[in-house]
């Protein structure tokens, strides 16, 4: 059965996050089911397969319509920390949820455990839906999860979502390239696999190009540093959005040395992304996303 995309959304209004997940013992986060290691079902069945959902960067209107089609039918759902509200709300009531959230110092199951839930799941002859933040492909480790279905001959389809750093710049009113400021755009992540090299801090430091940070809220002070002592100057433009796209948005500007103080005073919290370049001082200009404020 096809659903429009008004349908989707409007079959899918929940009343608040207490409404939308039954709460019990056992389970994770706004009620959502923990994996206890096997799966419901003690039976293999046919059919099983995996679809890999973007869900964007928060903000429900920003899912493709094949996004908003999967999640208004979906039965058995896999679902990421960084999921918005508006999104986790056009889950059907009656779907199975399955909480696989990782945030900073605490992962509700590792990552090889995710993969074996979802061969599991896709073993057993469920049609899941593995729902993930901004895009699968960027900063995600939907490729691992790929690795582990291919490994397991399980079927699958990957729905691309927008990623965090083009969302979360567009509602703070900072374009990632400008013929002006930049001619380029280079994205990396804060956290990194125990005992892996450091960022090439020498890449992320040219000249007229703006640098986008994941998940780097906590490393902020010491990245800002990097980016200086490779030859990024002082008074680069920096911008941290915290929980870019939603209501909560906020935006704290400054520069790579104000900065790391500016985020302490304003309190910021992950989810932030980290934004350096030119492009910046734009956004007090072209802010336009009502939940945003521009330090």
């Amino acid at each position: 059965m096809s659903l429009s995309l008004s349908a989707c959304f409007e079959a899918s209004a929940v009343g608040g996050m207490d409404a939308l997940f039954k709460r019990a013992e056992g389970e994770g986060p706004g009620g959502v089911s923990l994996w206890a290691g096997t799966s419901a079902r003690t039976s293999r069945g046919e059919g099983g397969r995996v679809v890999l959902v973007g869900a964007g960067p928060g903000d429900p209107d920003l899912l493709t319509v094949r996004a908003a089609r999967l999640i208004a039918q979906a039965q058995v759902v896999v679902v990421d920390h960084l999921v918005g509200e508006g999104v986790l709300a056009l889950i059907p009531a009656q779907a199975r949820r399955y909480y696989v959230g990782k945030e900073s110092g605490h992962h509700t199951l590792p990552q090889e455990e995710i993969n074996r839930l979802l061969v599991d799941l896709a073993l057993d002859g469920h049609e899941v839906l593995r729902l993930k933040g901004g895009d699968p492909f960027v900063f995600g480790r939907g490729g691992e999860e790929l690795e582990a279905l291919i490994d397991a001959h399980i079927p699958f389809e990957v729905v691309p979502g927008i990623t965090a750093a083009c969302g979360v710049s567009a509602y703070a009113g900072i374009p990632l390239t400008h013929r002006d400021h930049a001619q380029s755009v280079m994205f990396a992540t804060g956290h990194r696999r125990a005992g892996a090299s450091e960022l090439d801090w020498v890449a992320l430091a040219r000249p007229r190009q703006t640098t986008v940070i994941y998940m780097g809220v906590g490393m902020l002070e010491a990245h800002c540093a990097a980016l200086i002592a490779h030859g990024r100057g002082a008074s680069t433009p920096a911008a941290l959005i915290e929980n870019g796209t939603t209501p909560r948005q906020r935006v704290v500007c400054g520069t790579l040395e104000t900065l790391p103080e500016r985020a302490r005073q304003a309190g910021v919290r992950p989810p932030a992304l980290l934004i350096v370049g030119e492009v910046v001082d734009l956004a007090e200009r072209m802010a336009w996303f009502t939940g945003a404020t521009v330090g």
